[in-house]
């Protein structure tokens, strides 16, 4: 095609574009008899014949899928031309291709050009609020506003989430200024709420919202009611907000959604799949509920039940390795190792995959078929190598948890001289030799492990804690273990390990301090042992024993809290005046 025959197509392809559109105003078809004399061409806008070869090259190359030529060149003539149809469809090109820059520059332009269109105003709206520019962002939500659109304020709260405190408070600023403008305004009331949320003031955000009802046909801040009444263990309030919600809106599927999601967080199964039932009856092509129902049905323990449901999801090809991952849990919870096999060998590649393959060793190893075991992981490996090291992992973690040490022993091994560099491998070798009472070999893969991540809390933690259980080398254990808190301050297993470390320096108040918060933000036997251990070295012997008590009556078996009170006591019972604990025998 020549040059003059493409600029004569031009117009088919740019009928989108209003500024196309013929400027005479000469109301007679242009259509004459052949008799006529020729009419003179027409004048499209201002526009070059340059111009519309590049556009009309655009439209070509992205019916060719060639959208990088496309939009390069919508955006040059967008610029150029400052037209607002070439702008609006420059910015389609770009949005689609999540071409953010792009789609930034041609939404401003589009709406600088065509100021009274409040799709173009709110476009430039949202595209400054992903660029971070919430002060830009509000002027065009307002003029959106002013114009009686439909805003989203809402967008702008929660594309703030994850910005820095700054930026949200400048944000807050501004909503708190159009309020003062649009008291009553609800899209500007539900957005504000929303920023409040997200700093924590869900009191606030509750309380704005119960003063300022929604609209009619407004779900949203109901739906924002009952997620921050949930979040203040007030979970109980939100069902008969729902409830209500859902009897003046029965066809909204998400009020009806949360409302089954809260009923599984408030433990009531039986009516949560009740809903989720009459969802899927209502919905019967949306296999995320289907998926849900099955989920909440083994909650339940309905195992016939979500395997019904399973089922219907692998026939309908929807989150089947989900399905067959969940229907072999369900075999193994009918004693049924051969069947959850099955199941769990015909889960594929993805998030499923290595809870799956984790499960076929557990099952074979625990059957004697360790051999077995050791051969599917080795295939698996072979097949997929992106999951090398972890099921590397699987195996020695699934070995040893089958008192298998020396076979745990020779995989970490091979693992290493495949995989030399990885600091799980490493990390886990570590574990390993302290279980074979190989502290130097542990000592030597927790130092290359800090050596080369100085902030790897977990190794510091690893560390610190073996030097001040297993040796007397304490103060430089706490060094270790105080680097590990400050990096992770609130983790439980760094307090067990500081509070552990001050108790073998004979700072037992400080180590009670510290055990008492390990032990409630974790309630772990091991943690509990610690405890109970500090107390009664500190005189609280009446108390040391309460919490052995308590958690001896979960863990009857546990050999850390059994080993301790015989240890201090001389006896494997937990004694009172008015109470004795039978336990059963120490191995």
């Amino acid at each position: 095609m020549n040059r003059s025959s493409a600029l004569l197509l031009a117009f088919v392809f740019l009928s989108g574009c209003q500024s196309l559109a013929p400027v005479s105003s000469d109301a007679t078809s242009p259509v004459e008899d052949s008799t006529s004399a020729p009419e003179k061409p027409k004048v499209y806008s201002s526009f070059s014949e340059d111009t519309v070869f590049s556009l009309l090259s655009a439209e070509l190359a992205g019916q060719r899928n060639r959208f990088d030529i496309a939009l390069d060149n919508y955006v040059t003539q967008a610029i150029n031309t400052q037209d607002p149809g070439i702008s609006e469809r420059a910015f389609r090109i770009a949005e689609y291709l999540g071409a953010d820059q792009a789609a930034l520059d041609t939404s401003l332009i589009w709406a600088k050009n065509a100021p009274d269109d409040l799709e173009a105003q709110r476009a430039a709206a949202i595209q400054l609020a992903r660029a971070g520019r919430y002060d830009d962002s509000m002027v065009y939500m307002e003029k959106v506003l002013q114009g009686k659109g439909d805003t989203h304020f809402d967008f702008l709260a929660l594309s703030a989430a994850d910005t820095d405190q700054d930026t949200r408070n400048g944000l807050m600023k501004s909503f708190d200024r159009l309020l003062q403008k649009h008291p009553h305004n609800s899209q500007l009331i539900f957005g504000k709420a929303l920023l409040m949320q997200q700093d924590g003031d869900a009191k606030e955000a509750l309380a704005l919202l119960e003063q300022n009802p929604p609209e009619d046909g407004e779900v949203a801040p109901l739906l924002l009611r009952a997620r921050l009444l949930q979040s203040l263990n007030r979970g109980k309030e939100a069902l008969p907000l729902l409830e209500k919600s859902i009897r003046k809106y029965p066809d909204d599927k998400r009020l009806r959604l949360t409302y089954a999601r809260m009923l599984v967080e408030q433990d009531r199964m039986e009516d949560a799949k009740t809903q989720f039932s009459s969802l899927v009856q209502q919905y019967p092509e949306d296999d995320e509920l289907r998926y849900s129902l099955a989920l909440v049905c083994l909650e339940a323990k309905a195992w016939e039940e979500a395997k019904g449901y399973l089922e219907d999801l692998i026939a309908r090809e929807s989150h089947e390795d989900s399905a067959h991952l969940n229907l072999g849990r369900i075999a193994e919870e009918l004693n049924d190792p051969q069947g959850a096999l099955i199941e769990y060998g015909q889960v594929g590649p993805g998030n499923d995959y290595l809870p799956a393959q984790l499960r076929q060793a557990d099952i074979l190893m625990n059957n004697g078929r360790t051999d077995e075991a050791q051969k599917r992981l080795v295939a698996a490996r072979d097949a997929q190598p992106d999951y090398a090291i972890q099921l590397y992992l699987i195996e020695v973690e699934t070995l040893s948890a089958n008192n298998q040490g020396e076979r745990a022993w020779k995989v970490i091994q091979q693992a290493l001289q495949q995989y030399p560099d990885d600091m799980n491998l490493l990390y886990t070798r570590a574990m390993q030799a302290e279980k074979r009472n190989d502290l130097a070999q542990m000592e030597k893969d927790l130092r290359l492990i800090i050596q080369r991540e100085p902030d790897n809390a977990m190794a510091l933690n690893a560390l610190g804690y073996t030097l001040s259980d297993r040796t007397t080398r304490y103060a430089e254990a706490k060094t270790l273990i105080e680097q590990a808190h400050q990096l992770t301050p609130e983790d439980p297993a760094v307090l067990d390990s500081l509070g552990w470390v001050n108790f073998r320096l004979g700072n037992l108040d400080e180590a009670e301090r510290l055990l008492r918060q390990a032990l409630e933000r974790f309630p772990d036997q091991e943690v509990a042992a610690h405890l109970g251990e500090v107390l009664w070295n500190n005189g609280k012997q009446r108390e040391a024993k309460q919490i052995w008590s308590k958690f001896l009556k979960d863990q009857p078996d546990s050999p850390v809290l059994r080993g301790t009170i015989k240890r201090l006591t001389g006896s494997e019972t937990v004694s009172y005046t008015h109470l004795t604990l039978p336990t059963t025998p120490y191995v």
